[in-house]
């Protein structure tokens, strides 16, 4: 028998590698490297900011929530796929971050999608930060609304973007600290810039989430901004309480919204009970701790100081390079320190500079902080990197 496939496929895989070998010639190649249980190096990569992920605590409630609900939620949160830990989790999410109602969904990354492309479509304008998250990326594609990029934090260019529109709605997209760089949006001029011109903020709190403000409840209810019905926040679960998952949290309008024209919300089977009992549990322990917020600020600090950039918004700190490959070697340096971190390359830095990229942990204690910071003086204070 003729394989009629078998011409078609080896076009595809011949493509494939043509595009492996253009990667490793640029020093682009990612790759997979499973960590164990028990990591071998410090972890200055990784979102835990708080080291929840592994507080008895929150996989206790993982466990439990396991054996009573199962491993998954079994169906769409629409159908018979929400369980009492979503409405529980939903509710305090919204009470931590002073927000009058809240919907959970599987992951950050839907949240993002959901909320978009709900709140925007052909009658829209978005204004984009250059620097907003791939979700975010995504969700305006997929929102068939005009899209407008502009510079990064750049306010004046967002009021010019709104005053030129023709369509009757706008959405302006920023993250509240951003994941790359680790800066702050500048949230004030945003909400005065969008209520001139009678639009929407939408604020992805993924890294300002158990980092900023008052016990950890992020940047907009920092800034006085929380429950303004024109601001509309979303978050992930799978950073600061170290668990899976995202959230909305908006006014009740906006959330019965979403529930009724979000497609990653109404196809999407619901959160799994042990993630969603995990974050609950995670945020129980934040409540308790405020001071695990404070510990990650002053990890941050001393982190940017040996690290010879400035103080970052959170938890992310991000160091220039002068090219991909000089990234890796830094970054492999490091490890041979005991040391591991990010390492961003084009085009997951939307500038196209790569960058180390580290992130503060509120559970380090004085020797690791010490070998840290040693180790990134040692390497970042080469020659060749300045």
């Amino acid at each position: 028998m003729t394989d009629t496939h078998a011409p078609a496929t080896a076009g595809l895989l011949d493509r494939l590698r043509a595009q492996a070998a253009a990667r490793a010639a640029a020093g682009l190649t990612r790759s997979l490297r499973p960590r164990t249980a028990e990591p071998r190096s410090l972890d200055l990569a990784g979102n835990d900011y708080l080291g929840l992920a592994t507080h008895p605590e929150v996989t206790a409630a993982a466990a439990a929530a396991a054996h009573q609900f199962g491993a998954g939620a079994g169906a769409s949160r629409l159908v018979t796929g929400t369980l009492p830990l979503h409405t529980d989790l939903e509710q305090a999410l919204a009470e931590h971050c002073r927000q009058p109602a809240g919907l959970v969904f599987s992951s950050g990354y839907l949240a993002n999608l959901g909320a978009v492309t709900a709140l925007a479509g052909p009658d829209t304008l978005i204004v984009s930060d250059a620097h907003i998250h791939a979700s975010l990326v995504d969700a305006c594609r997929l929102a068939r609304a005009r899209v407008q990029v502009v510079p990064h934090v750049d306010v004046e260019a967002v009021e010019v973007a709104l005053a030129a529109r023709t369509e009757p709605h706008a959405v302006v997209l920023a993250e509240s600290v951003y994941s790359v760089l680790g800066d702050a949006a500048p949230l004030t001029d945003l909400v005065q810039v969008i209520r001139r011109h009678d639009g929407l903020l939408l604020v992805d709190e993924a890294h300002g989430l158990g980092v900023r403000g008052n016990r950890g409840q992020g940047l907009v209810a920092e800034l006085g901004l929380a429950g303004a019905p024109d601001v509309i926040v979303t978050a992930t679960l799978s950073k600061a309480l170290g668990s899976q998952g995202g959230a909305v949290l908006a006014a009740p309008e906006v959330i019965e919204h979403l529930i009724n024209t979000a497609r990653p919300f109404i196809f999407d089977t619901g959160l799994n009970p042990p993630a969603a009992a995990a974050a609950l549990a995670a945020l129980h322990v934040l409540q308790r701790e405020p001071d695990r917020v404070t510990a990650v600020g002053a990890c941050a600090q001393a982190l940017a100081a040996a690290a010879g950039v400035p103080a970052p918004a959170g938890a992310v700190l991000s160091v220039p390079m002068p090219s991909p490959a000089e990234a890796l070697a830094a970054a492999e340096d490091l490890a041979q320190r005991g040391l591991r971190v990010g390492c961003f390359r084009p085009p997951s830095t939307p500038d196209g500079i790569s960058r180390l990229r580290l992130t503060a942990h509120a559970t380090l204690d004085d020797a690791a902080r010490t070998a840290a910071t040693e180790a990134l003086r040692a390497v970042l204070n080469a020659p060749e990197l300045r």
